[in-house]
């Protein structure tokens, strides 16, 4: 796995040395992040939020592009561990919170984020239900953008959010949302 684009381009990732989690294909995250652009412009500034975030690809592609600050939630000790050392060998740590645990053990947000990334396990309808707790607890503002990867038979519906657009690469289904 590799960076994308923005700063830290071409510099290489660690994954989680188990198969406990599903990096995402550098594929997939390229063309989840060219939808990502063509809707958010710039991502200068931009607070994220990277959920079921694995080895952080997703994040450190968003702070690697100008994200001011990205929060990572992750349960699994092996990812944790993979996360930690890509931040600290990019020397990304500082624009980074690191949450150990469940996405679903997330309290309420201190502020909206703009962008919120979920790459839960396909086929268990995670991110969805992750999403709607989330939303009531603050972590959703009115102009956030949503991404959801999920395996390309799942069908991502969340009261109170309408899918902008869904686009499947391989195995993958990438769904943007936004709250309605």
């Amino acid at each position: 796995m590799r960076v994308i684009s923005g700063e830290w381009r071409g510099r290489k990732l660690l994954a989680p040395k188990n198969d406990a989690t599903r990096p995402t294909a550098d594929r997939t995250r390229e063309t989840l992040f060219s939808m990502l652009a063509s809707r958010v412009g710039s991502f200068e500034g931009l607070y994220v939020a990277d959920l079921f975030a694995g080895s952080g690809a997703l994040g450190i592609e968003a702070l690697s592009r100008g994200a001011e600050h990205c929060l990572f939630g992750e349960q699994d000790r092996d990812a944790l561990d993979a996360l930690k050392k890509n931040l600290a060998t990019l020397g990304a740590s500082a624009r980074a919170d690191v949450r150990a645990g469940s996405v679903l053990g997330l309290g309420p947000a201190k502020r909206s984020f703009d962008l919120i990334l979920f790459d839960a396990p396909y086929d268990t309808g995670a991110g969805s239900v992750a999403l709607d707790k989330l939303n009531r607890l603050g972590w959703i503002g009115a102009d956030s953008l949503i991404s959801i990867e999920t395996s390309g038979k799942e069908t991502v519906e969340v009261a109170g959010f309408e899918v902008e657009t869904e686009r499947k690469v391989g195995k993958a289904k990438l769904t943007l949302l936004r709250p309605a």
